[in-house]
This record gives structure tokens, sequence and C-alpha cells, in this order.
């Protein structure tokens, strides 16, 4: 007996309709795509540009002309030099080391208490965190100087470190939300076996909480590694100033070099672009988790 065909019917995939309307979305789509990336890509290439222009060359020429040459190093070497930049970059690798440290510990402790256990004042603690990131920095700078300057901290880079391991609110509340995923019958099954809230917070909830921490550190040390107004604002001596501020240095009445400010600013670039080249899978992985509930 012979096997007959079966008559299955296709599916034709459904096809949108292109209409005027269909190709005004996609040009706009696009339109707005390659405006924000020029946006961003402009202002790195001009950058790089001037960095290799002589001092007459940039002020006979526009910003986004070519320089006669690529090989033209000396404005990195003196702005490296002048800045006294490899002093500026250890200080703003040991603010942001201990700025870190300290906003990991203090956050993700604050979170578990504010997400494990329910007291009276626990909504309201949230809302003061809440209250207190939409205060503008500027506005509390003149209660803050009087503060440091009280306690002696200005000019120290100690003292700058303390004022920048404030609490961190954007932390916490990435902290409060991914823990929300961690279930609790992790926490009950410890303590039926014997172990502390110190125990659970520090061998179940911290290592659980590694993409936010991913995330959280990504953000502060993007923060803390460009902050250039209270670092302008404490550290005075030429020996403690950071990255940001380091370049400063060719910023005067008389005018500004601004092809030595481009090279410094590449040079500031560099450390960070090799950390996320290096660290690129981890950064990744620490954002989208960090991103998704479930």
């Amino acid at each position: 007996m012979a096997r007959g065909k079966t008559d299955v019917p296709s599916i034709a995939p459904i096809k949108e309709k292109r209409t005027v309307g269909y190709y005004v979305r996609g040009f706009l789509k696009y339109f707005v795509l390659i405006l924000f990336s020029l946006c961003a890509v402009v202002p790195l290439i001009s950058c790089v540009t001037t960095a290799f222009k002589t001092t007459d060359e940039y002020k006979a020429t526009s910003v986004m002309k070519l320089p006669e040459s690529f090989l033209n190093f000396s404005n990195f070497v003196k702005a490296f030099a002048t800045a006294n930049m490899g002093r500026a970059f250890i200080n703003s690798v040991i603010v942001m080391i201990c700025v870190l440290l300290v906003s990991v510990v203090i956050g993700t402790q604050l979170a578990y208490v504010l997400n494990r256990f329910k007291f009276p004042g626990n909504g309201f603690i949230r809302t003061l965190f809440l209250v207190a990131s939409l205060l503008p920095a500027v506005a509390m700078q003149v209660t803050v100087y009087n503060i440091m300057g009280d306690l002696r901290f200005i000019d120290h880079l100690y003292g700058y470190i303390i004022m920048s391991c404030g609490t961190d609110v954007i932390s916490i509340y990435i902290f409060i939300q991914f823990m929300e995923n961690i279930s609790v019958s992790l926490d009950e099954s410890a303590i039926v076996d014997g172990a502390s809230y110190w125990t659970i917070y520090w061998k179940i909830i911290l290592p659980l909480l590694k993409p936010a921490i991913v995330t959280a550190c990504i953000l502060k040390g993007v923060v803390i590694y460009n902050e250039y107004y209270a670092a302008n604002l404490y550290l005075i001596s030429p020996e403690i100033k950071t990255m940001a501020i380091s370049l400063y240095k060719f910023v005067g009445p008389m005018g500004s070099q601004y092809n030595l400010i481009c090279a410094g600013v590449i040079i500031s670039i560099i450390p960070a672009l090799i950390v996320f080249i290096c660290c690129q899978k981890q950064i990744y992985s620490g954002i989208t988790q960090g991103a998704v509930k479930g």
C-alpha cells in the first residue's frame, strides 16, 4: 500500500504593507540613530585630530582638519610631564578604589537591611534616600565645605575620599531591586542550619549580588574618575590632584592650550579603555543580569 503525501497547508509569512508611513518611520529611526552617533563621535574625532597638531597648526586650521602628521607625539609627552599626569592617575585610582569598596560594603548592607527586615520606619528611610537623590549637589556645597573645613579635611586626599564615600543612593536602589529576585527561602534555610545574619549576608547575599555590584561599580567608577567640581574645590596642592583637574594646568588668563588639553584627555581615556577591553565580558554580563528581573 503506497503512502500518499499528506497535504500540509503552508503558512505564508505575513508581510507588512509598505506604505508611506512605513518608509517615514524607517527614515526617522535611522536618522535619529545616525544623529546621536555623530553627536558622540564628532567630539572624539575633533579631540584626536587636535591632539596631534602643533600650537601654530591648531591656531591656523579648523578643529576637524587632519593634522600634518599623526606621528607628532610631543603634545602627549608635554601634557604628561607638565600636568604630572602619572601622579594624578595614581591619585584617581586610589580615590576610586577606596570609594568603590566603601560604597559596595555600605550599600549592600543597607540594601540587605531594608529589603530583608520589615521594621517601623523602613519606608520612611527609603523615602529619605529618594529625597536625597533629588537634591542638587551644588546647592549643598556651602554646608559641606564648612563641615570639611571644621574637620580639617580640605587639601587632603583622605578627606576627599571620605567625602566621596557618602551614601550612594543609586547603588542602594540597584542592590535593593536585584535583591528582590533572591528568594527569602535561602535565608530561612541558612537560619535553620544555624547561620547568623552576618553569615547570610557575607556567604549568600553578597556573592549573589555580584552582577548588581558590577553595575554599581561601573556607574560609580565613571563618576569618580571624571569628577571635577569637588576635586577642584577640595584638592589644592599639585601632588594630590586627580586626572580630571590635572589638565587645568593648560588653562590660563592668556588663553587655553587646547592641543595639549586634548592630548591629556586622550591619555586619561586610555586606562579606562584598556579596562573596558579587558573586562567587557564581565561588564556586559553585570549590566544585563542586573537589569533582568525574574
